[in-house]
């Protein structure tokens, strides 16, 4: 009886304890689309359908975020619309530190997957990101 107890115990604090955030960097890389948008006072929007989706790309802890558009045919048209980014570990978390000439600001990864990317901006927005999938005609 003692022992179930004991895994029990083991069970909840394995399944309690929170992500390491470097697993996270492995998976921004690619094409990313938004599935659904929590606000910060709790609305949901979904998102069926994307113009335009991010592709992300990062390399020694400094990435871009771009726009495309995807095409028909597999191909993408990038847009003007692109940031660099740093990744930075604050307080037991990944953030993305952006810099343009106009803003400085900062977004927090939730959580990565190779099926899902969650990233909280300033405003404590929720977007979740779903790999993007090219449609089938």
């Amino acid at each position: 009886m003692s022992k179930y107890i004991v895994y029990t115990i083991a069970l909840l604090l394995v399944s309690c304890s929170k992500p390491n955030p470097e697993t996270f960097i492995k998976h921004i890389d690619g094409y990313w689309e938004i599935e659904k948008v929590i606000t910060s006072d709790g609305l949901e929007k979904q998102y069926n359908f994307n113009q335009s989706i991010d592709f992300f790309e990062v390399t020694n802890m400094t990435g871009i975020r771009k726009k495309v558009q995807p095409r028909l045919n597999g191909n993408f048209i990038a847009t003007r619309d692109s940031e660099t980014f740093t990744l930075v570990i604050e307080n037991d978390s990944l953030r993305m530190h952006y810099k343009t000439p106009l803003s400085i600001w900062k977004e927090t990864l939730i959580s990565a997957k190779e099926n899902q990317m969650i990233i909280r901006n300033d405003a404590g927005n929720l977007y979740f990101y779903k790999p993007y999938t090219k449609i089938e005609l």
